[in-house]
């Protein structure tokens, strides 16, 4: 009888451990439902963080517009300064008739003056009628000012220096300081002049009065006769 039972049992075991082995496997369908359902809850998370970002996206876009604006507006400002100033510069610059046709008798070129000195005269291309005269520790710009006798000046207000010329010669001198910088300065022109004077000197003043009789003394009278 033992021998049966343990017979029995022996044949019995492999499908008890069997159906031990598959009984764990059941509930294993019903966690997995459970580790899914976060898994489709994770997008609404991600649309959530979407739509907070969006408004801060647009509140960081509107400090960028106004920025913008305001460079923009700045630019403009600074335009139009620049302008006017523009403007102001060419109306003090712009020259009259007369002062035009004195810069057209202004000598120019490299003019050698007295004791070694020289002075350079150059138009300014861009503005007609001005002129740039520099020399060793000098440097003016000048415009022309009309004048009583009829002599090209020449004027640098700022700096207070003055440039005459006459038909036979020129200076440079600097009314601030009270200093001839160059004096008997000659161009080729004002050479020719005065290698003319030389050979045809003009009669001076004393030359041209007319020449007057000397005053004679009248005759005494003769004596009456005596009686």
């Amino acid at each position: 009888m033992k021998t049966f039972i343990a017979s029995a049992l022996m044949l019995l075991a492999p499908a008890l451990v069997m159906a031990q082995d598959a009984a764990p496997a059941k509930p294993a369908p019903a966690k997995t439902p459970a580790k899914a359902a976060p898994a489709k809850a994770a997008p609404a998370k991600a649309k959530e963080k979407s739509t907070e970002a969006k408004p801060a996206a647009k509140s960081a876009a509107k400090p960028a517009a106004t920025s913008k604006k305001a460079s923009s507006s700045r630019t403009q400002l600074k335009s139009a300064t620049n302008q006017v100033a523009t403007g102001i510069i060419a109306a003090e610059a712009a020259l009259t008739p007369q002062e035009l046709a004195i810069a057209e008798r202004v000598h120019t070129g490299h003019i050698p003056c007295e004791l070694g000195a020289s002075v350079h005269i150059e138009a300014d291309a861009k503005s007609p009628g001005h002129f740039r005269i520099d020399g060793k520790g000098f440097n003016y710009y000048m415009s022309p000012i009309a004048t009583s006798t009829g002599a090209v000046r020449l004027e640098d207000q700022k700096a207070g220096a003055v440039w005459i010329q006459i038909a036979n010669k020129s200076m440079l001198m600097n009314q601030k300081l009270g200093q001839r910088l160059a004096d008997e300065c000659m161009s080729p022109q004002q050479v020719a002049v005065t290698e003319s004077i030389k050979k045809n000197p003009q009669p001076s003043l004393l030359e041209a009065l007319p020449a007057t009789a000397p005053a004679t003394a009248s005759a005494p009278a003769a004596p009456a006769p005596a009686q």
